[in-house]
């Protein structure tokens, strides 16, 4: 289960990875729980033109600043939100359409991109935990497909927020030495570029043909002394 991930080192890596307007500034580096981030979400107007059965064109997409941690609509109060969204940073991709906390959002479409740089696993093979970066050999960004979520509080403040969709990685060949001993492995979803729109805007019955683990030989390991502050340069 990832609960770190490296962000987008530059602004312009948005526009130039994702087709999308680059921020004023990319944010925080190193992405916790409940941290401020991005995700990319389609425009509303295609997402409509895909609901009513019409052929969409290749939609407008979105980057959106959102908490990583989904805090489902339903939540009564902001402390409650606080509390979940700890816990829901991923969502396991078997059970996303049935699950409480991410079921609305997996039915009604809510599908979005994260850009990120890398993301981290412990290696526990020799007992201790080693901090992992794992990355795209080519050192080109990943975009993992993700869920979102808009709670609306009492006062009528809103809070997007968006979560990482995993998939069992027990036979993967490199992410399978990762986590726990003993424990199940998962990685997060990892999307072809050439899938983006199709993930954003597909029907909702043929989203889970998304859900499959990215190739190993695709994706490269470098252990770090630290997780936030030794990061191997893009090639």
């Amino acid at each position: 289960m990832s609960t770190h991930y490296e962000s987008l080192p530059l602004a312009q890596d948005y526009q130039d990875a994702f087709a999308v307007p680059p921020p004023d500034a990319p944010g925080l580096r190193d992405m916790w729980p409940r941290k401020p981030g991005w995700c990319i979400r389609a425009e509303s107007t295609a997402l409509a033109a895909v609901a009513d059965g019409a052929t969409a064109p290749a939609p407008s997409r979105a980057l959106v600043p959102a908490q990583w941690g989904l805090v489902p609509h339903w939540v009564k109060s902001a402390s409650d939100g606080k509390l979940r969204a700890t816990k829901l940073v991923n969502a396991r991709a078997e059970t996303a359409a049935t699950a409480q906390a991410f079921r609305d959002a997996w039915l009604q479409g809510q599908r979005c991109i994260v850009p990120m740089a890398a993301f981290f696993e412990d290696d526990w093979r020799n007992g201790k935990a080693v901090p992992t970066r794992i990355s795209r050999v080519d050192g080109q960004p990943m975009g993992v497909a993700g869920l979102w979520a808009v709670w609306t509080g009492p006062d009528g403040d809103t809070l997007t927020s968006y979560t990482l969709l995993t998939v069992n990685a027990d036979n993967h060949a490199l992410l399978r030495r990762y986590q726990p001993q003993g424990s199940e492995k998962r990685m997060p979803v990892v999307l072809n570029e050439g899938a983006y729109d199709a993930w954003l805007t597909t029907r909702v019955e043929k989203a889970h043909a998304f859900m499959r683990q990215y190739p190993a030989a695709w994706l490269r390991a470098n252990p770090v002394e630290h997780k936030a502050d030794k990061v191997p340069k893009r090639l």
